[in-house]
């Protein structure tokens, strides 16, 4: 006899299962209604759940009533293994259960064609009234945390990110988030999800502490006086931002208390930039440096590398080249960079990191699926996800875990924030999950995932939110698998194309064919260009029909070098087949360029 299934068989989730073990023609409601249908009659095609190319390690047997196998465990273990001889497996009976029906154990390492080898014995065989998998199921509660109700921004069937439905395939399990931002202050909610982080703060007016770097990340208080950070500031209470931030990614959950978590199962390793005023670039870069794996000097290396970076921080101006080199690196080395749009109501363009390449950038939706008043937008944000909206209700912000403080901290405690500092941790939270549902994909794949399974905003945005509102259901189950788009055919260009300085529009072509129907509604456009001053650049995505949609437009502010970047299109009124064209124009004098290549992932 073999081990027992019991020891051996693998914990598989529900959303696997139910896109594993189900005929294309049957759905789970159908399964669920059909359960009933007498042992003594024909099963109709909806019946037989478990076909080929099922996955499965156990089977449930019913036999017709006059069968010997429906009295007789002799006669059925005696069938179990007939059927395995006639497929050549090792098929087992089990045991009998509580409605006459028999358990065959098939072992966890038959790959789909033998389990469809199986199953085909038991379907051609007279006697037998169905065959359907032994299914995995799972609680469909909600968490038990105390203010989970509260948290709209998970669950919000208008604008809520989707997130229980992803639990089931993933909670972060494995993953390590860096969240670089003012530390941590101890909290019950997130103490057992917090590992080992950094102070970066170099200069000590800032840090607050009394000291310089070291490795303890914990959050004094930011706060400060009244034209203490520049003339006509106001005085400010301590943010406890970082707590705030961690909370939304990895609250501890199912503990009878708080809030939950996105990516519960993660870790969060606090990286301490900011303090009274904020925080220095030099400071950032070596946090992100750190974070991903890469070498500070005078800092120790890190046992707690972060494949997920959250920055809810932002400042002013171009991305320089000096933070862009920091999340390039962090990047190469597989970590994936989440970052704030910004709260200015301006395009991202003119505000960095949010500004960079190689980020996903996070614009911020109220709690009807808007852009929240605030938020930052452009042709560089990726995604959006909830950020909250306080103005229309205090309960429209983004619950978390906090401390009570004004300046030095207190008592623990919850609070609604709202802001792109809100909404960026809800994404770097959904990538902790994809991460660990599959964790061979790379940053850009990861994006690729995020955007594609993203749904529409369902309130307006002016000026460009992204691919959608991210939808953590439909990206994990896609990512694993189970359902969702993990990106589809790419058709590209490589042909390079001198961009001529203060121009005319040059056009670079791509024929699309073998494309059934409309593209999508989030077409993802690949852009490859070097350029010494990308603020002089206009660029269009030119449908078949010879409609443009404009993807980046010029801007003064926005000096830094080169266009790598994906935009996201909604082109779903647009045939998918036919000459699209990438259309390219320097708009001022003394900079030049090249269209590397680009490309349409539909």
């Amino acid at each position: 006899m073999r081990t027992s299934p019991t020891l051996r068989r693998k914990l598989i989730s529900v959303a696997a299962a139910s896109a594993a073990l189900l005929t294309a023609a049957s759905t789970a409601s159908a399964v669920a209604a059909q359960e009933t249908v007498s042992q003594g009659s024909a099963v109709p095609a909806a019946q037989t759940e478990a076909a080929p190319g099922i996955a499965a390690e156990r089977l449930i047997v019913g036999y017709k009533s006059g069968a010997a196998e429906a009295r007789s465990n002799p006669a059925a273990e005696a069938d179990a293994a007939a059927k395995g001889e006639q497929s050549g497996e090792d098929v087992d009976f089990q045991r009998r259960l509580g409605t006459g029906a028999a358990l065959v154990d098939l072992g966890d390492d038959l790959t789909k064609a033998d389990v469809a080898d199986v199953v085909a014995q038991y379907r051609a065989d007279p006697q037998v009234a169905y065959v359907v998998p032994d299914r995995l199921n799972k609680p469909k509660a909600d968490p038990n945390d105390t203010e989970y109700t509260k948290q709209w921004d998970l669950f919000e069937s208008t604008a809520g990110m989707n997130v229980p439905g992803a639990w089931a395939t993933s909670t972060g399990t494995g993953v390590t988030v860096a969240v670089i931002d003012t530390g941590y202050v101890a909290h019950t909610d997130l103490a057992a999800n917090i590992v080992g982080g950094y102070d970066f703060i170099a200069d000590t007016a800032v840090s607050v502490d009394g000291d310089g770097r070291d490795s303890n990340p914990a959050d004094p208080g930011d706060y400060y006086a009244a034209n203490e950070c520049g003339s006509g500031i106001p005085a400010s209470n301590s943010s406890w931002h970082g707590t705030h931030v961690a909370g939304t990614i990895a609250a501890v959950t199912n503990n009878n208390k708080g809030v939950a978590g996105i990516a519960y199962g993660a870790k969060i390793s606090p990286v301490r930039v900011l303090g009274k005023c904020g925080g220095y670039d030099s400071d950032i870069i070596d946090a992100i440096t750190w974070a991903s794996g890469g070498t500070v000097s005078g800092v120790p290396a890190n046992s707690n590398v972060a494949k997920v970076i959250n920055m809810s921080l932002g400042g002013d101006g171009a991305c320089t080249s000096a933070t862009q080199s920091a999340i390039t690196a962090a990047v190469n080395r597989g970590t994936t960079v989440v970052v704030a749009a910004g709260n200015e109501n301006d395009n991202v363009a003119n505000h960095s990191p949010g500004n960079c390449n190689n980020v996903i950038s996070v614009a911020a939706t109220n709690r009807t699926g808007a852009k929240a008043s605030y938020s930052n937008y452009g042709s560089l944000v990726d995604i959006s996800a909830p950020g909250g909206q306080t103005s229309t209700g205090t309960a429209n912000g983004i619950l978390s875990t906090l401390n009570s403080g004004t300046k030095t901290a207190s008592t623990e405690s919850y609070a609604y924030y709202q802001g792109t500092s809100m909404a960026t941790p809800h994404i770097a939270g959904l990538v902790a999950l994809v991460k660990s549902a599959n964790s061979a994909l790379t940053p850009a794949q990861i994006e690729t995932a995020i955007k594609n399974n993203a749904r529409a905003l369902p309130g307006a945005c002016s000026g460009g939110c992204g691919a959608g509102l991210a939808d953590a259901a439909r990206t994990v189950q896609a990512v694993n698998g189970s359902g969702g788009s993990t990106g589809g055919t790419t058709f590209s260009s490589t042909t390079a194309l001198s961009i001529p300085d203060n121009g005319s529009a040059v056009e670079s072509s791509i024929a699309v064919s073998g494309r059934t129907g409309n593209a999508p509604a989030a077409l993802q456009v690949g852009v490859d260009i070097t350029h010494t001053y990308r603020g002089d650049l206009v660029i269009d995505l030119v449908a078949p029909d010879g409609t443009a949609y404009r993807l980046k437009a010029a801007s003064s502010s926005d000096f830094a070098d080169n266009v790598s970047t994906t935009y996201s299109v909604n082109a779903s009124g647009e045939t998918a087949n036919g000459t699209w064209k990438l259309r390219v124009q320097d708009t001022a004098a003394q900079d030049t360029g090249k269209l590397n290549g680009w490309q349409l992932t539909f």
